[in-house]
C-alpha cells in the first residue's frame, strides 16, 4: 500500500526557486501534482531550464528582486494571476554575507541589505499571500499552507552573522505569531530550519578545508544536507498528513542544533 504525499489540484509560491533548496522544493511539488510559480533574480536560464524539466504547464518562473515589502506585492499578484489562485507560499529566497564580520566592523548597510531581503520581502509574501488565500474559496481542509525557510542560525545565533541570525531568528518568531493569529482562517503557519546544506551560497565555506572541517564537526550525522533532504519537510507540511501541525519550527539539519 501507496500513501502518496499529494498536493494535486494546489497552486504554490516557491521564492529563491532556481537553485538549491528552492529548486528541489520546485521539482518536489511538481511530482506531487502542484503548479507552481517560483521566482529567480540572476539566474534566468537556469529557472528557464527548471520550468522546462517540470513541464512549462505546471511550472512559471517569475523574475523578481525581492528587496522590500513593497517588492513582494508584485510578486504575489503576479502568481495568483498565472495559475488563478494560491494555496501555497514557500519563502526560501534569501542572503548569507559569507565573510565573517564582527559587530563592530559591520556595516549599517550589510545590516539593513540582510534584514530588507530576509525579512521585509518575507513580512510583504505573507501580507499578501494572505489576503490572496482569505479572498478565494477553499479546495481542500486548509484555506492555505506557509512555510518560512529559516535555519539552525536563527535558534541558536552564529558569531560573526549576527544580521543573518538576526532575520532567521525573526522568521521563527513570526511563525510563531502568525500560527495562532490565522488558525481560525484555516491558514498553516510553519518553518523548516536547515543547518548546513550543499548549495551555492555555502559552498565556499564547505569547500574551504579548515571551515569545512569545522562545520562538519559540529553535525552529529557527519555530514552536509542535501536540498532534497529540505524539500521533502517542506512538502510534508503542505499536505493533509499535517493538518494538526501549525506554528512548528522543524529542524531539518542532522541534529546540530542540538550541539549547539
Amino acid at each position: 500500500m501507496s500513501i502518496p504525499l499529494s498536493l494535486s489540484g494546489k497552486v504554490a509560491l516557491i521564492t529563491g526557486g532556481s537553485r538549491g533548496i528552492g529548486a528541489a522544493t520546485v521539482r518536489l511539488f511538481t511530482a506531487a501534482g502542484a503548479k507552481v510559480v517560483f521566482t529567480y533574480h540572476k539566474a534566468r536560464s537556469q529557472a528557464e531550464a527548471l520550468a522546462k524539466n517540470c513541464g512549462e504547464s505546471n511550472c512559471r518562473p517569475l523574475a523578481a528582486n525581492l528587496t522590500s515589502a513593497d517588492s513582494a506585492q508584485s510578486v504575489v499578484t503576479a502568481a495568483a494571476k498565472i495559475f488563478g489562485r494560491l494555496d501555497i507560499l514557500v519563502a526560501n529566497h534569501g542572503v548569507w554575507p559569507a565573510e565573517d564580520v564582527a559587530i563592530e566592523r559591520m556595516p549599517d548597510e550589510q545590516w539593513r541589505s540582510t534584514l530588507s531581503i530576509n525579512l521585509d520581502a518575507v513580512f510583504g509574501l505573507v501580507k499578501h499571500t494572505v489576503a490572496q488565500m482569505k479572498s478565494q474559496p477553499r479546495t481542500g481542509a486548509a484555506a492555505g499552507h506557509i512555510v518560512l525557510i529559516s535555519s539552525t542560525s536563527g535558534q541558536r545565533g552564529e558569531a560573526f552573522h549576527c544580521d543573518y541570525s538576526a532575520s532567521k531568528g525573526a522568521l521563527i518568531s513570526m511563525v510563531k505569531g502568525l500560527s495562532t493569529e490565522l488558525a481560525s482562517a484555516g491558514i498553516y503557519v510553519n518553518s523548516v530550519a536547515p543547518g548546513w546544506v550543499d548549495t551555492d551560497m555555502s559552498r565556499a565555506a564547505l569547500d574551504d578545508p579548515k571551515s569545512g572541517e569545522e562545520i562538519r564537526r559540529t553535525i552529529p550525522i557527519g555530514r552536509v544536507g542535501k536540498p532534497e533532504e529540505i524539500a521533502g519537510p517542506v512538502l510534508f507540511l503542505c499536505t493533509e498528513y499535517a493538518t494538526f501541525i501549525t506554528g512548528e519550527i522543524f529542524n531539518v539539519n542532522g541534529g546540530a542544533v542540538l550541539t549547539g
